[in-house]
Order: structure tokens, then C-alpha cells, then sequence
């Protein structure tokens, strides 16, 4: 038998902070790390398998065979096993064979905690590190102004492996390609963020990411770990901040993963009906256990310290806060208070966003939870889930159906574009229009708009006006922004040739325009989570289906006035309130002919008149355009 010396990262202080859930910087420790040992170079490898009586390393070094490279297991009872192997180095490719107390059950995992995984299908770890020189400082140091809740934070969210393709060779564009096309389009288009569905490993490409395998590593699909940072790198030289999308909710039952990893329910809950998704087939992480809260909150700050990402957007937050989250009568139990809650999961969730603010306080956290579980982009001090935003998926879903009916009958169901902001300040909102809402037959979201091609056009232009001007920040799915005939195809890419046509490219236009007005107007984003920030006008005006508001900044001379015309009638001399004196000035009107709108504006400074309207002491006459989003600032 080939030799392992004995070696540890680990002090004891490592090992009771693993044990009490509280290590969350595992990723130093576990894993395999290149190491020298008595002046001999090698890799050191350790993991966690308390089930097992014995553990080998098995490689491209030892052809595989079991029983070569048996690791050490250590005698506090921590079920790590580990040791140094000599001469295994960098690019060496490996696994874990596991023989479990438990039936003498044999597994072969991937390592839970590597850096790098070979291209799917093929399933092993690779030994890695990299000694990548970053040159994002400057970012680094202001970034938590460009990170903060009242900053503008607009956010494009991209599929890498369908934003764009390399067309004569059919195939991915690498981190490297993307670090050029992705980042020029992004800062062109004038996003502050981009995020990033799943880049860890996954195996199954149809899960779109969400299915991870790789909690450590990013995609092989793309290129090496040092070339993703290295497009991270390249965003935030051009004042992009990143957000990776992070799945702590379940993981795929793949052989090579993490279920049933060392012959028992390590990872996953052992009770089904708390360890078992029946929608995506999937386990879910036992949050009662400390070792595998280690895991996740160490995998979150990984990605923080590693790769600088400015964000975790985490996925299916509902589904972990519930126990009867898709689950009939008995198939789920109630918590000891006889609750549907998981405590187990709430408890994790606090400390996640604890150690992430403690540790990280210039990034965010997002939650993307489509309940009302109350507080959670609240503080944990005051009770909450310790959250910066989460996503309005009411917003969502209220704004797509109104839009998606003709505007004859809007008049009919103005409460239902105006009820949002009756809950718009009860958490920190982020709007989505995300990847879900192009998928599945639902339509893109042109292609919900009624009307001949003209209306919905501007109908579109409309509904994004309107996102732009509401309370909260936005996030944007790839292909939107050129007005995407078709639903969102993993395995293909966006449109891009629809810009050969004007109506796309006029869109496309508009769209720059409107991140770049809300990136260089306050009042759009310095109080978007509190009710100071907005002032309706008027909700009420049913017949015309016409709703104005102020959104209002730290300096009441950048309040602006937002009118949105919901129909294809034009308006002249509309009376709205206005609350001082003064003078008004069209900012931006989405029915400007270089949008591909009729042309209709306000061209003229509007007189504010000493005459009550809405409830205000002054009053102005203005035209609105037809379908259009119109913004006045004061003069």
C-alpha cells in the first residue's frame, strides 16, 4: 500500500468550531491544498465522512485503485479523514472511495470542497489552486457605495452558457470571451450589476445551474477557476459588480455528489419528508445539522473572498423557510410549536446573513422568497432574516397580467397596477423580470403585450418605464433588452440578429436610456425602500387609465414627477397635482421617436399654476403621450 503521512490543517480550535456549526472558513481546511511536508511536495486531503471505516484516495496517480491512498480518520471523533499523499499535485484528477459501517455500503464522491471538477460528463475532482493577481483594488475600496441600498442597482441577469455563442465553432463563449463581449455590453447598456445564474459545478445542463455538484468550483464549461476571476476581474475594472446566483435549498441525487455520501444522509435531512423535494427530485440539506451549516455559510463566504463577488442572490428561499412547502396534508410534520416554519432552516438563514454582513459589509444578499414570511430583508437584531432585499413577486406577477390585457379594458383593473404600492416599503424590494418569466410556454415578455406591433412596442417600453420609476431596484433577464420574440432556449442563445431590425434596435436604444436616466436621476433610487422616496398624485383616475407619482431623493430640487398613460390615447392639457410652485420640464418621455415612439412630448417648460388639484395646492396641464412613461423634473 502506497504510503500517506499523517498531516492536518486543522487545530483544535478548527475542529470545535466544526462541530458547533461555526467554522466558516472550511474551504482553508478541507479539500485537497497543496502542501510540502518534510521538504516533499504533495497534496494534503481531508474530509468529512463520519460514517465510514475507511476512506481511500483514488486518482489518475493510482490508476483508480481502491485501497492505495487510505486516508487517516482523526480520533476526536470529528469524522474527518485525512492525510498528505506525496507527489500528487496540481492537475492530478481524484475521488473518494468510501467504505461505510453502514453495510459495508461503498460510495465514490467528488470532493465536496474542490476547486476545480472536470467538464461534464466526466464527474472527478481536479487537484487546483491558482496564484491569480487581481487588479479590481479600486473597485474593492468604493464598492460599498456602489453595493448600497441607496444606490442606483440595476441588474442584468445572464445564463453564460446562452447569453451569446461562439457560432462557427457551436460552441460556449469561455470566461476569457466573455470577459470582452459580456462586460463592453454590459457597461454599453449602462447596468450597474450583473448576476449570474449558477456558475458552480452542475452536471445536467437542463437544470440551468441549479442542481450544483461543485459548490467550490466554477463551471469547467467555461475554463479554468482563475479565468472566472479573471472576468470578475474585468467587470469590476469597468465598474460592474457581480451577484452569483447560490442554490443552499437542495442538490441532485448524482452518484458522484453529495447525497448519501458516506453510506448515510449526511448532507440531506434523513426524514424524507424534511430531506426530499418531490418538485425538482433533489435533497435538502439538513440545516439541523452544525457540520452542514459549516458547509453552506463557508461556501457563501467562499465566494465573497475568493472570487469578490459583490452578491449572492439565494434561490428558493420559500421552499426552505416552509415545511409544508409543496407538500400535502402528512407529508410533513409541524414544528415543535406546531408551525409550518422550519426553524432549523430560519436559524440558518439568520446566521448566514450575519457572518456574510459581519465579514463582507459591502455586498449583498438577496432573497428570492415569493411568500409574505414577514422581515426578511430585515436586520436579525430586529427580528428578521438579515436580508438587503428580496424579490417583489408580486410586483411580478400583478404587473405581467395587467400589461397582458388590452388597454380597453385597464380601466377595469387599475387596482391591480396600483396595489403594489400598498406593501412597496413593508421589505427592501428588488423587481424582477427574471429567467422564470420567459420560460415554460409564459411567453416573452414582447410577447405578452396586446395590440398590433406598434402598441407593443410601446406597451413594452411602457412596463419597463414603469419598473424604472417604481420604488426598489431592478433586475432584468438577458434578451429583454432587445425585445425577444422568443422565450428564453438554454441551449441556444439570444436573438441578437433581431437588431438588424429597427424596431429591436430602437428598443434596445431605449433601454440604455432608461438605466442611464435612472442611474443619473436620485430621486430614482436614493429612497427606494422607504415611503419618503414616493408620493402618488393620483391612483384613481379608472377612465384613463392614467396613474402620476413624485419619487423623491435626499434634495427635494431632484424630485421628479412620473405620469404613466396606460392606454394608446393621446392626453392634452391633463391636470395633475403638484405639490409646490414652480416650473416643470419634460426629463424623458419612452414615446420619443428615437425610441420608436410617435413623437408626442412636452416640449415647452410647463407653468405651475396656484390652483389645488389631487389634493395638492398647485396644479400643471401636460400632454401625455400615448402608452408612454413621462418624467418631469423642476426647473
Amino acid at each position: 500500500m502506497a504510503q500517506v503521512k499523517p498531516y492536518s490543517l486543522f487545530t483544535e480550535f478548527d475542529i470545535n468550531l466544526f462541530k458547533a456549526g461555526k467554522h466558516y472558513r472550511l474551504y482553508e481546511k478541507m479539500g485537497s491544498h497543496l502542501v510540502t511536508v518534510d521538504g516533499i511536495e504533495g497534496t494534503y486531503f481531508a474530509v468529512w465522512a463520519p460514517t465510514a471505516k475507511q476512506v481511500s484516495v483514488v486518482g489518475d496517480f493510482n490508476f483508480w485503485m481502491e485501497g492505495e491512498h487510505q486516508l487517516n480518520v482523526r480520533w476526536d471523533s470529528s469524522g474527518i479523514w485525512e492525510g498528505f499523499i506525496p507527489l500528487v499535485g496540481k492537475g492530478n484528477i481524484y475521488k473518494y472511495k468510501i467504505q461505510s459501517n453502514n453495510n459495508d455500503i461503498k460510495t465514490e464522491k467528488a470532493d465536496p470542497y474542490a476547486r476545480r471538477c472536470e467538464h461534464p460528463p466526466k464527474t472527478a475532482s481536479i487537484v487546483w489552486d491558482d496564484s491569480y493577481k487581481w487588479k479590481d483594488t479600486d473597485w474593492m475600496k468604493k464598492r460599498k457605495e456602489k453595493n448600497a441600498l441607496d444606490a442606483p442597482y440595476s441588474v442584468y441577469e445572464v445564463h453564460l452558457g446562452s447569453w451569446k455563442r461562439q457560432v462557427e465553432e457551436d460552441r460556449f463563449l469561455s470566461y476569457y470571451e466573455l470577459a470582452d463581449d459580456l462586460v463592453n455590453y454590459v457597461k454599453d447598456m449602462n447596468f450597474t450589476h450583473v448576476e449570474l445564474m449558477p456558475i458552480m459545478e452542475y452536471p445536467y445542463d437542463p437544470s440551468w445551474g441549479y442542481q450544483l455538484t461543485g459548490y467550490f468550483a466554477p463551471s469547467s464549461r467555461f475554463g479554468y477557476p482563475e479565468e472566472f476571476k479573471y472576468l470578475v476581474d474585468k467587470l469590476h475594472q469597468n465598474d460592474i459588480g457581480i451577484i452569483l446566483d447560490w442554490v443552499p435549498s437542495h442538490f441532485p441525487e448524482d452518484a458522484h455528489g453529495l447525497g448519501f455520501f458516506d453510506g448515510s444522509n449526511l448532507y440531506e435531512h434523513p426524514d424524507p419528508r424534511k430531506g426530499y423535494h418531490q418538485d425538482w427530485k433533489s435533497l435538502i440539506f439538513n440545516y439541523e445539522r452544525n457540520e452542514v451549516k459549516s458547509f453552506l455559510i463557508s461556501n457563501a463566504a467562499f465566494w465573497m473572498d475568493q472570487y469578490h463577488a459583490d452578491g449572492l442572490r439565494v434561490d428558493a428561499v420559500a421552499s426552505m423557510l416552509f415545511l409544508d412547502y409543496s407538500r400535502e396534508d402528512g407529508e410533513w410534520e409541524p414544528n415543535i410549536y406546531g408551525g409550518r416554519e422550519n426553524l432549523a432552516a430560519i436559524d440558518f438563514l439568520k446566521e448566514l446573513n450575519q457572518e456574510i454582513y459581519a465579514s463582507f459589509p459591502d455586498v449583498q444578499t438577496i432573497a428570492e422568497e415569493s411568500t409574505a414570511f414577514p422581515g426578511v430583508s430585515k436586520p436579525v437584531f430586529l427580528g428578521g432574516l438579515g436580508f438587503g432585499m428580496k424579490w417583489m413577486m408580486g410586483w411580478m406577477h400583478d404587473t405581467l397580467d395587467y400589461f397582458s390585457k388590452d388597454p380597453v379594458y385597464r380601466k377595469y383593473h387599475q387596482n391591480d397596477i396600483t396595489f403594489s404600492l400598498a406593501y412597496a416599503f413593508s421589505e427592501n424590494f428588488m423587481l424582477p423580470l427574471s429567467h422564470d418569466e420567459v420560460v415554460y410556454g409564459k411567453n416573452s415578455i414582447l410577447g405578452r403585450m396586446p395590440g398590433d406591433e406598434w402598441q407593443r412596442f410601446a406597451n413594452l417600453r411602457l412596463l419597463y418605464g414603469y419598473m424604472f420609476t417604481h420604488p426598489g431596484t431592478k433586475l432584468n433577464f438577458m434578451g429583454g433588452e432587445i425585445a425577444q420574440y422568443d422565450e428564453w432556449d438554454f441551449q441556444g442563445s439570444i436573438n441578437w440578429n433581431l437588431l438588424e431590425f429597427e424596431p429591436h434596435k430602437n428598443f434596445q436604444n431605449y433601454f440604455k436610456e432608461l438605466n442611464k436616466i435612472y442611474r443619473t436621476t436620485p430621486a430614482l433610487y436614493e429612497k427606494a425602500f422607504t415611503g419618503e422616496g414616493f408620493e402618488w398624485i393620483s391612483y384613481d383616475d379608472h377612465e384613463n387609465c392614467v396613474m402620476s407619482y413624485m419619487r423623491k431623493g435626499y434634495e427635494s430640487k431632484d424630485d421628479v414627477v412620473v405620469i404613466c398613460n396606460l392606454t394608446p390615447t393621446v392626453r392634452e392639457n391633463y391636470k395633475i397635482g403638484i405639490p409646490v410652485n414652480g416650473k416643470l420640464k419634460e426629463l424623458f418621455n419612452s414615446d420619443a421617436k428615437a425610441f420608436g415612439g410617435s413623437g408626442v412630448s412636452n416640449k415647452k417648460q410647463i407653468t405651475i399654476k396656484k390652483d389645488p388639484w389631487n389634493g395638492k395646492d398647485y396644479s400643471a396641464e401636460v400632454t401625455l403621450s400615448p402608452l408612454s412613461v413621462t418624467i418631469f423634473q423642476f426647473k
